[in-house]
């Protein structure tokens, strides 16, 4: 037995490979149905469809792959393809490579394109959720493991090694090798290449080697290039050669040829016996040597004719760029402060405790209601309540002050909730207000994603949403509020959203700050048209050099025939001798001075351009600290439609800014009511917050890259005139040149520190020559300009140092105020104002 059992050994076949189990296949059928499903899902989300399983898929794949989240329906639509066609074979390792992609892609996404610093800590996992949900990072999964790996490896090696891996993962994909992948790469250049070959190395079908000009010895000798077998015929053809073939089995009937067809040395034919007629035989053919370029002539040919179009574009680019100016680099967001998270514990225990007396103050003044949505805003809490058929409104309005006692709060506003029906929400200040930060409201996608160049920061609603504005759309917004509610605050938040926003080719701002310390920062920054106005009377004058370049752009647009500044700027880009021309802004950030100083004038410009701005892209934005009768007058609230309330003193204040009660019942610091164009009712908004150290921080960004600011000169001019113009003395430039100190300055001071400024240099003998002065009175400026910290010391035979720049000497300029001068007639006051636009229109 043992030995039949080892005969049979030396004789047994290996035993066939059990079959795959049909239960296999099953799950494959149902994996892939599944991976389809799911990628349909994921696609339709993309769209931001509102559907809870949509949005429920969207967040967890967002949180979890951040940018990845993109790419996940693409790799679940190939996983379900290769699921469902397997045909038997194993999946295991492309199904893997193609689910791992969207992994891949997060981390390498957040390596490069991730601007946020994040610290190893307890907080890591929400930041990473929550600027996944926002798509600004990559998410918990692949943000978490590319933190990792840069703090392992550094950022550089990271990048490497998770490149590596998605091509590995791409060849797994594929189901190739690294070696496969080149050959078929490589494969496919020779064919590209053998194609070119063939279209200029392909002779025509009625060659003979009788009719073979000499220079066809060219084509023979580039086929040389090409391997070829000589094979020697019988007979009469020997030496003839075979043209190598392109490919194993040719592609036209052109690439078989006869023995006779095969290219032979020239050989010259014998004259045949009609000797005048086959003398001018050859004669038509001498003119038309139009033999084809080479491959090697054609792509010279090509490489050149590219250069001479490369040199023509950067010329061009030089040129434009030698004209215009250096280009806007935005700030970055990392300048500004991050905000920082609340205690949750004791905002939940609060709202739990006030919707509770809510509920019991109400039920005890016997309001028949029932209790809603609670929603915890920064700095006020709204808690719902819907009304039954018959409850009045009023019922419950009545009872604000009984319910501000109820729950212990400084007031209350009760108000219907927009867009329900019958809800009304009862808005409770909080205990701790929570600061909106810029930043939060600034990287947000809302601002990002604003096509609007003037589009700028407003805050944050009750429900947490971003409130951006747009300045086009208001198209003029007053801004009124208590001292120290957040007038100041908002309009800073204004300015430096446009500088996030907006290059200084698209928006231009004007400021006025009677106050002088709110605005002044921002002298130097390129989008100034002319330097802070402080001056009230200049402010004036500011107001009606805006109205002049008002009507001066309408005379321009009705004679290129268009409506507004947008329909003449995009003619600007087909008409060359159509100029661009950039939104003004004018920011006002006290008006009660300047209607003190001069309300006549400065009422009738605001008004002006209130009416007719909008299209010429004139737009205002007035802050106030007193809103009262006399300084926000009625022809004002008529043609300023926008507002913006903060906290005020009492409800006729609110009804002169919004024409309704509820500012009063505001808390302050930054809570206001945003009330823009085409609202049906003011939203209750808690503002942006800045400090004076980010503000800083940009202005000083936008000046170092931006360089020197490039004032407007003729529009410091101008409303110098129209300053001039109102004064009784007339004097252009005697009183607004005087020193500080009181002492008598050269009326050619002026010119004379121009003069300077344009040369470089501070000399006697180039005063004399330029302003056509004897050589004591060009000394004595000289002097006067070295008192005056203009110049340096003299220093023997070097040139005195300059020390003031054009735009310090601007600034200055529009700083000195005009000489006070007794008040005019009004008669006489209207009359000057309209013999200096009169004049403008004349040089014009």
């Amino acid at each position: 037995m043992a030995s039949t059992q080892k005969k049979g050994n030396g004789r047994k076949k290996a035993p066939a490979p059990p079959p795959p189990p049909a239960y296999n296949a099953a799950a494959r059928l149902a994996g892939g149905i599944v991976c389809a499903l799911l990628a349909l899902c994921v696609l339709v989300s993309y769209f931001n469809v509102d559907a809870l399983l949509l949005t429920w898929i969207a967040r967890v794949l967002r949180g979890a792959l951040g940018w990845g989240y993109y790419l996940t329906a693409p790799a679940l639509a190939a996983v379900a393809v290769i699921q469902l066609g397997h045909k038997g074979r194993p999946v295991i390792l492309r199904t893997v490579c193609v689910a791992v992609l969207p992994l891949l892609i997060g981390v390498l996404c957040h390596l490069a394109l991730c601007r946020t610093a994040y610290e190893f800590g307890g907080g890591l996992t929400g930041k990473l959720w929550a600027d996944g949900q926002a798509l600004r990072c990559g998410g918990v999964v692949a943000g978490g493991l590319a933190v990792g790996c840069e703090a392992l490896l550094s950022k550089v090696v990271s990048i490497v090694v998770f490149v590596v891996l998605l091509l590995a993962a791409l060849l797994g994909a594929l189901h190739m090798t690294p070696q496969e992948a080149a050959e078929r790469v490589r494969s496919y250049g020779e064919s590209l290449r053998r194609d070119e070959d063939d279209d200029f190395d392909d002779l025509p079908e009625d060659f003979t080697p009788a009719s073979a000009p000499v220079s066809e010895k060219k084509p023979a000798a580039k086929r040389k290039k090409r391997p070829s077998i000589d094979i020697p015929l019988d007979g009469e053809n020997d030496g003839a050669v075979i043209p190598p073939a392109t490919s194993f089995f040719p592609r036209r009937s052109e690439d078989v040829r006869t023995p006779d067809q095969v290219l032979r040395p020239p050989v010259t034919p014998p004259a045949p016996i009609g000797g005048e007629e086959t003398a001018a035989a050859p004669e038509p053919e001498a003119p038309a040597p139009k033999k084809p370029l080479s491959d090697k002539q054609k792509k010279a040919q090509l490489q050149q004719e590219v250069e001479t179009a490369a040199q023509e574009v950067s010329d061009a680019i030089e040129q434009e760029l030698a004209q215009g100016e250096e280009a806007y680099r935005y700030p970055p967001i990392t300048l500004l402060e991050e905000n920082r998270g609340g205690n949750y514990t004791e905002v939940g225990a609060e709202l739990r405790n006030n919707s509770k007396r809510l509920a019991d103050t109400l039920r005890s003044f016997g309001v028949d209601a029932k209790a809603g949505e609670v929603i915890h805003g920064p700095s006020v809490t709204r808690y719902e309540f819907t009304l039954d058929q018959g409850v009045k409104l009023s019922k419950i309005t009545n009872l604000q002050d009984d319910i501000a006692l109820a729950l212990g709060a400084s007031g209350v506003r009760i108000a219907p909730v927009p867009n329900k029906i019958s809800a009304v929400g009862i808005e409770v200040p909080n205990r701790t207000v929570t600061a909106v930060r810029i930043r939060d409201v600034i990287e947000s996608r809302e601002f990002i994603n604003h096509p609007s160049p003037v589009a700028f920061a407003v805050g944050k609603d009750i429900g947490g949403n971003n409130i951006v504005g747009n300045i086009a759309r208001l198209p003029h917004v007053l801004i009124a509020g208590t001292t120290g509610s957040g007038k100041s605050v908002c309009t800073n938040s204004l300015i430096v959203s446009m500088l996030y926003k907006s290059t200084p080719d698209e928006v231009r701002f004007i400021m006025v700050d009677p106050k002088m310390v709110e605005l002044a920062p921002y002298n130097g920054i390129p989008h100034l048209l002319i330097p802070v106005v402080t001056d009230p009377k200049k402010a004036a004058g500011a107001l009606q050099w805006a109205v002049f370049e008002m009507m001066k752009r309408y005379k321009m647009f009705s004679e290129k025939g268009v409506k507004d500044l947008a329909g003449y700027n995009a003619l600007s880009e087909t008409d060359e001798d159509v100029k661009k021309l950039p939104t003004v802004v004018v920011v006002i950030d006290e008006l009660a001075d300047l209607m003190l100083v001069a309300a006549k004038e400065v009422e009738e410009s605001i008004c002006r351009v209130a009416q007719m701005g909008r299209a010429a892209g004139m737009h205002l934005v007035i802050a106030t600290q007193r809103p009262s009768a006399d300084v926000i007058t009625g022809l004002m609230k008529a043609n300023i439609p926008s507002r913006i309330a903060f906290a005020v003193a009492s409800s006729m204040e609110s009804r002169i800014i919004l024409d309704t009660t509820g500012a009063e019942k505001l808390v302050g610091k930054g809570d206001m009511l945003y009330f823009p164009l085409g609202d049906a009712k003011p939203t209750r908004v808690q503002g942006c917050f800045i400090t004076p150290e980010e503000i800083d921080r940009v202005v000083k960004f936008v000046k170092d890259e931006a360089g020197e600011a490039h004032y407007d000169q003729d529009v410091i001019e101008k409303i110098q005139q129209a300053v001039d113009a109102k004064s009784d003395k007339g004097s252009k430039g005697g009183a607004a040149d005087a020193p500080a100190d009181g002492e008598d300055g050269d009326e050619l001071l002026p010119a004379a520190v121009e003069v300077v400024l344009e040369t470089g240099q501070a000399s006697v003998s180039m005063l004399q020559r330029r302003l056509k002065l004897g050589y004591s009175r060009a000394a004595r400026l000289v002097d006067q300009m070295e008192e005056r910290g203009y110049v340096g010391p003299f220093e023997g035979s070097k040139p005195r140092q300059l020390l003031i720049t054009r735009e310090k000497w601007q600034e200055l300029q529009m700083a000195k105020g005009a000489s006070p001068a007794e008040p005019d007639k009004p008669a006489d006051r209207y009359g000057s104002i309209n013999d200096v636009f009169e004049s403008h229109d004349a040089l014009e």
